[in-house]
Parts: structure tokens; sequence; C-alpha cells
């Protein structure tokens, strides 16, 4: 089948959303503090494994670490080894693997589509997506996880054509358990049940298949062999159950939410691609016999069904969601570009609603936090919004590159700033107290706090181990040698008088031992 071409060739569309990806997520990537939890895990885990050269079985604060497997904290360590220990080294590994899925999605929709157009689109709609763009900067596994599940689903599709593709199913399955474990059994079940809709369970019996099952589950399997054969027992139990099992069936540190959750995620954190991707869905369900309506339905709904359905509840456990989504609304902008004449005027109000947002995001940030490059931004929001309002009044098409490229500077803008790490906010900035613990306490040493809760980004900028006391244990640990860093109000109850204050900063005081 001939397919259309846009005004670039296919070589020009990766190169260009190859280097789109890679500036919008190296941007600024090192800009900010790494925040709790998992990027100060990620970052503690990597640099054990970089001082300690034990790569076969990592430790957190000295003791095993059972609950992830160890891909991610692998390549951390290694750009630790490579380029110095630091935010923008933590950071890069997941950075550059999450925007290569740009590309690798760009790839999946040529194979999936008759026409470029759809693929195009969902590719940007997938750059433009702001969880996507974020989390992937993030020294987390979500970004990389759903990197090796686009790889899985091209090689699915590609091994059609050609059978040495196949090798890649296994090595991806392989990848996908190597950085998030267990998960691999939701993602090869959707990809299992594209196969058997879209009738291509052939593929499973070539040999080509089988080798990639053999290069893929090999250093896998060798990894859980290692960690079973050392741990015992003890391994399973923290790796299977408390990790994997107990997430399914119940909600694990109190990370719970209704089953619309994941729903409520998307009306947050989507926009303004969640305009259009009803009607994706939509025209999915009307070409449902084909290739592409049974990818984007059995992810969909198998991916989001699953994940509603369990107890624990996380932000970033949508994330393999955001392929089948780019998809949906790319193949729905194409429809819209191609075929339709008189767009409904409910998008009108809708974007026009957006502009207002923008323009009082735009005043809140001169009132309440006066960064030029976020009033830029809800500038940029504002007229992104209302030009693409004005475009879909006029039945103009040329509305939807406005909101991709509007859409592009605003997550430019917002990756410049220091607030695209907003959780940062949501406690004390950790380097300042991190230093002040450095600087006046030896190596090695643990560190009491009356902080609530541990913070592994505190563990990590300080060097030490700072660990969460009650009023009644610090009041215990005041007659001991022990280093204590608390707060002013149980400073005030403390027994302190022989004790020595070595200084204060963000509303802590450290005191050494007599």
């Amino acid at each position: 089948m001939t397919k259309r071409r846009l005004n670039f060739t296919e070589y020009h569309w990766l190169i260009g959303f190859s280097l789109a990806a890679l500036f919008l997520g190296g941007m600024s990537v090192g800009n900010v503090p790494l925040r709790d939890w998992d990027e100060g895990t990620r970052a503690l885990i990597a640099r054990e494994i970089y001082r300690t050269g034990n790569w076969l079985h990592p430790t957190l604060g000295g003791e095993p670490y059972l609950l992830k497997p160890p891909l991610m904290d692998w390549l951390i360590a290694l750009s630790y080894k490579l380029w110095g220990i630091g935010e923008l080294t933590t950071r890069l590994p997941g950075a550059f693997l999450s925007a290569c899925g740009v590309p690798l999605l760009y790839l999946l929709g040529r194979e999936l589509f008759a026409q470029r157009l759809p693929a195009v689109f969902a590719a940007s709609v997938y750059l433009t997506l702001l969880p996507v763009v974020r989390h992937g900067r993030l020294a987390m596994l979500d970004g990389t996880v759903v990197l090796f599940f686009v790889l899985l689903l091209l090689c699915l599709l590609k091994a059609r054509h050609d059978k040495r593709w196949a090798v890649g199913i296994g090595i991806s399955l392989g990848l996908i358990t190597l950085t998030k474990g267990i998960l691999v059994i939701l993602l090869g079940a959707i990809a299992f049940g594209f196969l058997l809709a879209d009738g291509q369970l052939a593929q499973l019996k070539h040999p080509y298949f089988w080798l990639g099952i053999l290069l893929g589950s090999t250093p896998a399997i060798a990894w859980y062999i290692a960690q079973w054969q050392y741990y015992g027992e003890t391994f399973w139990q923290v790796h299977f159950q408390a990790q994997g099992l107990n997430r399914i069936s119940e909600s694990v540190e109190g990370n719970q939410g209704a089953p619309w959750y994941y729903l409520l995620e998307l009306l947050k954190y989507s926009f303004p691609w969640l305009l259009f991707w009803f009607g994706g869905l939509g025209l999915a369900w009307h070409h449902r016999q084909r290739s592409w309506g049974k990818l984007v339905l059995i992810g969909t709904i198998g991916y989001l069904g699953t994940i509603s359905l369990m107890g624990t509840k996380l932000p970033w456990y949508i994330m393999p969601l955001y392929p089948f989504f780019a998809l949906t609304v790319g193949v729905f902008l194409a429809h819209l570009w191609q075929k339709s004449k008189h767009y409904p005027q409910v998008l009108v109000w809708l974007l026009g609603l957006m502009a207002v947002a923008g323009v009082g995001g735009c005043v809140y940030f001169i009132l309440a936090d006066p960064q030029p490059v976020l009033i830029m931004m809800g500038v940029v929001v504002a007229l992104t919004m209302g030009l693409a309002a004005w475009h879909v009044y006029q039945h103009n098409r040329q509305f939807i590159p406005i909101l991709l490229g509007g859409t592009y500077v605003t997550l430019l803008l917002l990756m410049m700033s220091t607030s695209w790490v907003w959780e940062l906010n949501e406690a004390f900035a950790v380097k300042p107290v991190a230093q002040l613990i450095q600087k006046h306490t030896p190596p090695e040493t643990v560190v009491y706090t009356s902080f609530g809760y541990r913070r592994p980004s505190l563990d990590f900028y300080s060097d030490r181990q700072v660990i969460p006391a009650d009023t009644t244990t610090l009041k215990q640990l005041a007659s001991t040698s022990a280093y204590l860093l608390v707060d002013e109000s149980t400073l005030a109850v403390l027994p302190i008088r022989d004790r020595v204050i070595l200084g204060s900063s963000e509303g802590f005081t450290l005191i050494a031992p007599p």
C-alpha cells in the first residue's frame, strides 16, 4: 500500500522527534534537588554500588535492598562512574531512555497506520504530555519501563513482516523484568492479548522468538537466582509478596484511592489532549477489526482497568497507559485534520476556558511566585489556547499545530524553571540541612531527627543516615552520644544542658553529644 507522505522523509521525522524529545527531556534536568522517595532511593543505591563495587547484591544504607530489580540502579551507578555524582548524572539515564520513547512511538505508529499523519500526531502528543516529560526526567523506573514496553509492541508488529524482529520481543520482556519485575506479567499479558485478537500467535512458535526469550530472560533469571541463593526465602517474601502481590490486593503505606483515581490523573495532567481522547476511543471502537483499533482498546481497557482495581494507587502507575493514550489522540487529530470541516463549538469554549486559566496562572505567578519563566509560561498557555479556540471557531485545522507547538513551548518553559519538581515544596529544603549535617558530623554518623518521616534525599545529600524518632526517644537519646536534628518545639523540651548546638537551618537545630 502506498503511504501518504508529508513534506519530510521518514529519516527527517525520526531525527526531528529525537532532537525535540532529547532537548525537552534534558533541558535543565539537574537544576533542582532530588525528590523523595524514588529519586533519593535510586541515588543512594547507585552510590553504594559505585562505592562498594557490589553490583550483584545492591544495598541501601548498608542493608540488602530487595524491593526492585537493579537495571536502573546499574545505569545510574555507571553514570556516576563516568561523570561523577550529582543531580544531572542521577537523572541522565532515565531522561535519555524516556526521550527515546518518542521516536520509537512514531515508528510504532508507522507500523499501525496506513498513513504517516496519525503516527506524526501520536508521537507529537506523546512528546507534549506533561506526565511523560516530567516523570521521564525524574530518576524513576517508569519512563524506562514504558520505553521497553513500546519497543515490545514495535517488535510484535514488525515481526509480522520480518521474523527476525521476534528476537526483540523476548529481549524487551527481559528488560522490563530487570527494571520493574512483576509488572512484566501485566504488560506481557496485554501484548499476548493483542497477538491473540490480531491472529498473530504464530509468532510465538518461531525460533527467533525463542531466541529472544533466551537472550532476554537469561540475565533476569540469573539475577533472580543469585538473589535467592544469597538471601533465601526472605528475597521472595519481600520482592514478590510485599512489593508486588500486596500492592495488588491492598493499600501499601497508605497509598490508596477510588477506582476512578487514574481518570482523575488524566483529568489533571493530560490537557489539552484529553479533549480528543474520547473521540479517539470512539474511532478505535469503530475500527476495532483493524490492528490499531485492537491494540488501542486492549491496551487502554486492559491496563487502565487493572491498575484502577489495584489496592495501591500511585500517580506514576499510569505511565504505561500513555502510549495508548497518544495513539488514540493522534488518530483522532488526523481524522480532524483530514475530514472534519465543522468542529464542535464546545471545543471553542473548552479551549477558551483554558486560555482564561492561562491568564489566571500568569497573574498568580506575578503576585505569588514572580519567576519570569513561569510568567512567560502563563502567557504562552493563554496565547496558545486562545489562538487554537479562534481557529476552531473559524473551522481552520491549523489549530492542531498551534496546540502542539504551544504545548511544547509551555513544557519547555516549565522544565527551564525550578518548579517542575513541585513536590520539593511539600517539606523543608534538604540541601541546606544536609550541608549543616555534613559539615559538623563525622562520616558514617547516624543522626536522629524530630521530623516525622525518613527522607532518602536528605540521607543522600548529607551522606549520613538521618532517622526519625519521637520526642520520648529523642529525650532518651539526649543523654547518649547521639547527634540530634530537631525542630524548635522539640528543642524546647529536650534536656540539652551539656550538649553543643552546632547550627541551625530550615527550622532545624543540629545538636552534638556532650
